[in-house]
This record gives structure tokens, sequence and C-alpha cells, in this order.
């Protein structure tokens, strides 16, 4: 087997879409902003409401802090100024590798 191809599938991540589906993205960093950690994703697959090349922004909530499993899962991010500022950080630390399009 490939090495290349297990570096990629590290890289994954499954989630579950509100119908309950296995959809997989393409882990691309792990953002701080104002004391909270946000993930940014990438669409492992083309789907017909998302536009090409463009990530998913969630927050980081951990839910068993007191244990030795720390489990993480992701939850939406409503407030747009959040957004906007979590992806400049992304985009100001990603300058250099990733063409972005305003």
């Amino acid at each position: 087997m490939d090495e290349n191809n297990n570096e990629v599938l590290d890289n994954i991540v499954s989630l579950k879409d509100e119908e309950g589906n296995d959809v997989n993205f393409e882990f691309l960093d792990l953002i701080e902003y104002e004391g909270e950690e946000y993930v940014i994703l990438l669409p492992a697959e083309e789907t017909e409401d998302a536009e090409p090349d463009e990530v998913v922004i969630l927050q980081v909530e951990k839910t068993a802090e007191n244990s030795e499993d720390d489990e993480e899962t992701y939850v939406s991010v409503e407030d747009e100024n959040v957004l906007n500022a979590v992806f400049e950080i992304f985009k100001d630390k990603f300058k250099d590798e990733f063409n972005f399009v305003d």
C-alpha cells in the first residue's frame, strides 16, 4: 500500500450531516481565537450545496474535560464576526500555501 495514501487518510475527519449521513472532510488547521478553538475543514467530496474549495469552520467543544479521553465535538458557528476573524487568521497563516479568492 502507498505510504502517501496513508498520510491523506490520517488527515480525513468524518462527520454526520443533518440527515445522519457520513461526510468526509480534510482537516486543514486548528485556530485559537478568543480562548476558543476552531477547526478548518475542506469537504473531501463534492456536494450539491457546497461551493468548490469552500472551507467549513466549526468550533471545538470538549465534552469530557475531566476524563482522559477528551472527546471533541464540533459545533457550527453562528456569529459571522467570529467566522470572519477565524478565516482571516487562517488566510494569513496559509497565504503562501493557498490561493485565496475574495
